[in-house]
């Protein structure tokens, strides 16, 4: 891709970018949510026309106009919100568009199920192919796109956030597949805010900050901390836990054998003032189906909370954010931004009695404190009025998180708190969490990133299949003894 720019409405996507992708790579591609890096990949993909610039294949020019061209050009692209139909099966979804016909008019269901077999078994996928993609979890799901991929005989492929949804083995076992197609000369495009995973798996990496390439290096030739800085055109402080008082502190949210129809057995724990309680665990193994009982977003069959030394009936989140508990989901988009209301709405909508007097919301207060929050929060915005929709991931986590600074709450939960965001904003949100430990509010991280968990924690708990299958403190926790405890 050479010289490849694209302009939308007040702000240049693409300045003048070079990539290159050589057979048999994994070429990484990082920045900062909106450095341009979608929309580099969608012009790639036909999705998205490029203002000038030109695409090479194999050396020859090649116009890409539509994802039709980009499909039968070799090119694959798996995107983070995947891109396939839950009512069909898994056979269908791999081959959609493309299915053989008997008779000019009928499927050939035969030839269907076995050329949908063969694909699965070079993805390690052992599933019913004639089952419903949405009886699937979401991260069988994703290896669902990569058969679909290689279905097509795709010579590059293109992975936008493939970790976002798997587990560590299932990470794993995605890298194993990368590797053993390297070596047939398949090459990647690996595009993942996990630096880690940058370093495992790629051969080399390319920085895109604000619609500018700031760099290609091998992968032998960065740190994490010389990256990091290309990305962000500055030294990011990381924030360290250090040592915590915590431990000492009165307990502000306990929970006393609490159960579920998805928990298998009674949940009892208790987070301090000021503490920070870890849940790790796999996927599926309960961390938020215990968090939404806690805020009443599922049935109880037994069990109760306490905030504050306070038992609490809570029959709704609603009555868990009156009495004090936060909650930030790991779906912000599916479960905590509205949308239709911008982005003022956003911040000051769990805590609208701050923002009334007399029954009655005071515009002129209500923005006024929004103001603050997003100062306070360092929230990157054109205008409070704008749709929340404007903002990057890192922002749009802001807000969500904005509404429990301030108010009178006691105890805020977070599931997935830095999931698809970018190192900048995960350090920045990292900080705001240590803030709300420094008011003496308790706090519970759910995560799959187990960095994130040790270095956040002053305890963790690890879940397996509806049930806490041990604790631990920080200092004598590591990612090992964690892993062997979840699976």
């Amino acid at each position: 891709m050479k010289n490849i720019s694209k302009k939308f409405p007040g702000v240049q996507a693409l300045d003048n970018v070079n990539f290159d992708l050589h057979r048999g790579e994994v070429h990484a591609l990082v920045g900062e949510n909106g450095a341009g890096k979608s929309t580099l990949i969608k012009i790639l993909a036909g999705a998205v026309k490029k203002d000038s610039g030109e695409i090479f294949l194999n050396g020859k020019p090649k116009e890409i106009a539509t994802p039709g061209d980009a499909q039968r050009s070799g090119i694959a692209v798996i995107y983070q919100e995947l891109m396939l139909v839950p009512a069909l099966s898994v056979a269908e979804n791999i081959f959609f568009g493309r299915m053989a016909l008997r008779w000019r008019f009928f499927i050939n269901r035969t030839l269907l199920r076995r050329q949908a077999q063969i694909i699965l078994q070079r993805v390690g996928l052992k599933v019913d192919v004639q089952q419903k993609l949405s009886s699937l979890p979401v991260a069988q799901q994703q290896m669902v796109e990569v058969a679909k991929a290689l279905s097509v005989n795709a010579n590059i492929i293109v992975m936008d956030e493939p970790s976002a949804v798997l587990t560590a083995h299932e990470l794993a076992k995605l890298f194993e597949i990368v590797r053993q197609l390297k070596k047939k000369g398949v090459a990647f495009i690996y595009i993942s805010h996990r630096l880690e995973e940058i370093f495992e798996i790629a051969d080399r990496v390319t920085v895109l900050r604000d619609g500018k390439i700031q760099g290609t290096k091998t992968i032998e030739e960065v740190d994490r901390n010389s990256l990091v800085q290309m990305m962000v055109g500055r030294k990011i402080e990381f924030w360290n836990h250090g040592q915590s008082t915590a431990a000492k502190n009165e307990p502000v949210l306990e929970v006393e054998k609490l159960r579920t129809p998805t928990l298998a057995d009674e949940i009892s724990l208790k987070i301090n003032a000021g503490e920070i309680l870890g849940v790790a665990g796999l996927v599926g193994s309960g961390r938020t189906e215990m968090a939404r009982a806690i805020l009443g977003a599922d049935k109880r069959i037994s069990g109760y909370v306490k905030l504050a030394g306070r038992k609490l009936t809570i029959k709704s989140p609603a009555d868990a954010i009156k009495a004090g508990i936060g909650f930030v989901p790991e779906d912000r988009k599916d479960q905590g931004l509205f949308f239709d209301l911008n982005i003022m709405s956003n911040m000051t909508i769990s805590n609208l009695s701050a923002q009334s007097r007399n029954g009655m919301i005071r515009k002129n207060l209500e923005k006024k404190n929004a103001i603050a929050l997003a100062k306070q929060l360092q929230i990157k915005m054109g205008h409070l009025n704008d749709s929340v929709n404007s903002l990057s991931g890192g922002n749009q986590q802001k807000v969500i998180l904005s509404r429990w600074f301030g108010g009178n709450v006691k105890a805020v939960i977070f599931d997935e708190p830095t999931r698809g965001v970018d190192v900048a904003a995960k350090a920045q949100i990292h900080e705001l969490i240590y803030e709300l430990t420094q008011q003496g509010i308790a706090v519970m991280i759910i995560s799959s990133e187990l960095p994130e968990i040790l270095k956040l924690s002053d305890r963790i708990i690890v879940m397996r299949e509806g049930k806490i299958a041990g604790e631990m403190s920080a200092e004598d926790a590591s990612e090992e003894k964690i892993v062997s405890l979840a699976s």
